[in-house]
């Protein structure tokens, strides 16, 4: 049955679950009282609600609080095992896959290296799927208990429903419209029916540091990601910006010198040739560095630590290109907060960030730059694999809780588990997904 403005019962009903699951998942535990005035709802909707949750299995009861001179309220949270979410970290070092309950306790965890530097889309492909059936296997869940699996992966990222869903276009690693999603369900068995959802990882990265991390609060900011390669999401007015087919966010590619120094992806004088991880190594073996380590985490880690006249200087040009780079998104999007994050960043940041932030001062418009606060990242290296693994949760929550893989309605009782969606306090009602 339609309504007058177009919308049906069944959409009146999954909008009414999801505003009651978002607050739930993000300020909860609370009691139906207190779900009242948040979500707009009357009480007998809410309990309608819960009463429906509850017997599928979402939600359950956490303990009672005492009221004002009545009988004490119950409260109520989404239920942490009621299903699993995957979270994939496509690197050019290694792929790393986790599965978490979710309260985001995470229940296993499977790294594979990548001796090509991610170039052999197969070998990718190969890796997802048997570290998939690894960390199922790890933790005892069933495939069917799996709400879905988040992918964040370098380059950009379309839906072409005609090539079996996202198609990854990744230049500087080799991958010319690679058909991720489709490879996937080829080579994960078990999987099917499992919904997956494929994002630049510098925008999983971004969700994750938004809902639960340094962007926390904000409505307008920016999280930075720098690793071997250089990429941004750009939050405003609490919407990851995501151009005409997902492709904002190829900050380490805009020209910071021209005819500057080679970048990985071809062209001259990119921000990823001076701020990414190869790029301050190259300076620095060019200046008679000489790093002991072969890979490329441990030789930028004594880089950092190293105390003579050639790093200080490589350490102190990036922190200048690098404040000069978030100046330009400053006057571009006047964010309240830059956020440095990805394993780089974290390993760098502590030791550039106060060179970062006078740099970016200089080369900024002083208004914009002075409600700019530039902060380091809180989740770790683990956070594009977080941010991966909150595309299915926003999907779940954004659907009402809704338990199967096709997206219908669950039947009552049924305590199975897939779909899923969210919207924190800063990303209300949108993904940072594709």
């Amino acid at each position: 049955m339609a309504r007058s403005n177009g919308r049906t019962v069944r959409d009146l009903r999954r909008s009414n679950r999801s505003a009651v699951l978002r607050h739930l998942y993000f300020e909860g535990p609370l009691s139906r009282q207190e779900l009242g005035p948040v979500t707009g709802l009357s009480s007998g909707s809410i309990s309608n609600v819960a009463a429906e949750l509850i017997a599928e299995g979402v939600l359950e009861e956490a303990g009672a609080v005492d009221s004002d001179g009545g009988r004490p309220r119950t409260l109520l949270r989404v239920a942490p095992r009621c299903g699993y979410i995957a979270g994939v970290d496509v690197g050019e070092t290694r792929v790393l896959v986790e599965l978490f309950d979710l309260t985001r306790t995470e229940l296993a965890r499977a790294e594979r290296p990548l001796a090509d530097g991610g170039r052999d889309a197969g070998g990718v492909v190969a890796h997802i799927a048997d570290g998939l059936a690894a960390v199922l296997a790890d933790a005892g869940v069933a495939p069917g208990r799996l709400l879905g699996v988040g992918l964040g992966v370098p380059g950009i990222v379309d839906r072409e429903p005609a090539r079996g869903g996202a198609v990854v276009h990744a230049q500087t690693i080799g991958w010319d419209a690679v058909p991720l999603e489709a490879m996937l369900r080829t080579a994960a068995t078990g999987l099917d029916g499992v919904p997956y959802t494929v994002a630049n990882g510098a925008k999983t990265l971004g969700q994750a540091e938004m809902w639960f991390g340094a962007g926390r609060g904000a409505r307008n900011a920016v999280i930075a990601l720098i690793g071997s390669g250089v990429g941004a999401c750009v939050v405003t007015d609490g919407t990851a910006y995501g151009g005409s087919s997902s492709g904002a966010g190829e900050w380490g590619h805009t020209t910071m010198q021209l005819r500057g120094r080679r970048c990985r992806c071809g062209a001259r004088g990119c921000l990823e040739a001076y701020v990414g991880a190869a790029g301050m190594l190259a300076r620095w073996r060019e200046a008679g560095g000489e790093p002991v380590a072969a890979d490329e985490e441990s030789a930028l880690a004594e880089l950092v630590a190293a105390d003579d006249a050639a790093a200080r200087a490589v350490l102190d040009e990036t922190a200048e290109y690098l404040g000069a780079g978030i100046a330009d998104l400053v006057n571009l999007f006047n964010p309240e907060r830059i956020v440095l994050s990805g394993w780089a960043g974290l390993l760098a940041g502590p030791r550039l960030l106060p060179a970062v932030r006078g740099a970016t001062a200089t080369y900024a418009l002083r208004h914009p730059a002075a409600r700019a606060a530039i902060e380091m990242g809180r989740l770790g290296t683990d956070a594009v694999t977080v941010g991966a693994a909150t595309l299915p949760l926003s999907r779940f929550l954004d659907a009402g809780g809704t338990l199967t893989p096709s997206g219908e309605e669950p039947r009552r009782g049924s305590s199975g588990v897939t779909g899923g969606s969210a919207a924190a306090d800063s990303l209300r009602g949108r993904s940072a997904a594709e």
